[in-house]
C-alpha cells in the first residue's frame, strides 16, 4: 500500500494514510482513461444541429434556363448545392453522440485516473475541511496553505460553506465521492480530498 501525507487546513502534516492499492494502486489503463473522456464529452452534446437538404429547401422548381445555348452550364435548379440560397449536400440531423461503457469499464478508469494522481504525487488528503461560514478569502486561504491553485476538492459530504466558498474561484471545483469523474480528475492538476471521502471511495470501489 502507499503512504501519503495527511495536512490540517493550515498546511500543516499531521499524519499517514496508507491507500489500498485495489484503487489507488492499480495498472493505469490509458485506452480506457481515453474512452472514458471521450464517453464524457460525447454524452454532453446536444446533438441539435441542423441543416437543410436540397430535398427541403423551398422553391427551385423551375429550371433557371434552357439547357442548351446559353454559354452557362447547365442547371436543373437554383436549389443545387453549388448555388447560394441552395441545399446542403450532407447536411447535419440532429443525432444522439453517447455512447456507453460497462461498469467495471468506468471503474477501471477511474482507478486509473486516480492511481496517476497518486504516482505524480498531486493527491493532498486533508484531515477535515470545515468552514464555519462562507468566506471566498478563507477557502483560498486554505489552498494557498496547501499550495495548490488548480484543484479538484472532493469532500465526503455536501459541506455548503465549503461548497459556497469555492464556487467563486475558477480554478477549484468541488466534488462529492458519488460524483467525481475522470475528466475532472485529469482537469484539474491536483486532487484534495478529505480523509473520510478517502475511505468512502476504498469501501465503494475496492
Amino acid at each position: 500500500m502507499s503512504k501519503v501525507s495527511v495536512y490540517n487546513m493550515e498546511g500543516s502534516q499531521v499524519g499517514d494514510i496508507e491507500l489500498n492499492d485495489a484503487v489507488f494502486g492499480v495498472e493505469v489503463n490509458e485506452h480506457l482513461v481515453h474512452m472514458a473522456v471521450v464517453s464524457q464529452l460525447a454524452n454532453k452534446r446536444q446533438g441539435t444541429q441542423s441543416a437543410k437538404t436540397r430535398s427541403e429547401v423551398s422553391g427551385g422548381g423551375r429550371k433557371p434556363w434552357k439547357q442548351k445555348g446559353t454559354g452557362h452550364a447547365r442547371q436543373g435548379s437554383t436549389r443545387s448545392p453549388q448555388w447560394t440560397g441552395g441545399g446542403v449536400v450532407f447536411a447535419p440531423k440532429p443525432r444522439d453522440y453517447a455512447f456507453k461503457l460497462n461498469k467495471k469499464e468506468k471503474q477501471l478508469a477511474l482507478k486509473s485516473a486516480l492511481t496517476s494522481r497518486v504516482q505524480e504525487n498531486k493527491f493532498i488528503v486533508v484531515d477535515e475541511f470545515k468552514l464555519d461560514e462562507i468566506k471566498t478569502a478563507k477557502f483560498a486561504k486554505v489552498m494557498s496553505n496547501l499550495k495548490v491553485e488548480k484543484a479538484l476538492v472532493v469532500l465526503n459530504e455536501n459541506d455548503k460553506n465549503v461548497v459556497l466558498s469555492a464556487k467563486n474561484i475558477p480554478t477549484v471545483k468541488t466534488a462529492l465521492t458519488n460524483t467525481i469523474n475522470v475528466f475532472d480528475i485529469l482537469k484539474y492538476d491536483t486532487i484534495v480530498i478529505d480523509k473520510a471521502a478517502v475511505a468512502t471511495i476504498e469501501e465503494v470501489y475496492a
